[in-house]
């Protein structure tokens, strides 16, 4: 069973990933081939790495439509990094009612805080707050 860690890096994983995509545009299966490779790797949660990033580069153009709608500015004005994390939180609020919608905000918000520009953690926290009031509203999910 896999514990917070190792979705936790996971989502390092993931956003290391997204980032790459977005400069290469590699594709899925170059993804995890190379991030395999990675020595640690095999402590993470596997089947989550995959599966969420299978399920943003299957759904980009929603989840981008997403920001854009709740974004402050254009979306081509995010950086590849910021863009990448929001991604992450977006398709794990979309995809995975299983995560508390405050721990997917609070794991982004600490993505943002490590691997984001100065203060983007401000930002992802806010449009984050206002896509899971949204989502949750339609789908019926509480904030939790």
């Amino acid at each position: 069973m896999a514990g917070s860690g190792s979705r936790r890096g996971a989502r390092d994983y993931l956003v290391q990933a997204l980032y790459q995509w977005q400069l290469a545009d590699h594709d899925l299966s170059e993804l995890v081939g190379q991030f395999e490779r990675e020595a640690d790797f095999a402590a993470v949660d596997q089947a989550y790495f995959r599966s969420l990033l299978e399920i943003v580069l299957d759904d980009v153009e929603t989840l981008d439509a997403t920001i854009a709608r709740f974004a402050v500015r254009p979306t081509a004005q995010l950086d590849a990094v910021g863009r990448a994390i929001l991604l992450l939180a977006l398709a794990e609020l979309r995809n995975r009612p299983d995560v508390p919608t405050n721990a997917i905000i609070n794991e982004a918000v600490e993505l943002a805080k490590r691997y984001g520009a100065t203060d983007s953690y401000r930002f992802v926290n806010a449009l984050l707050d206002k896509a899971a009031a949204e989502l949750g509203e339609r789908d019926g999910r509480l904030k939790r």
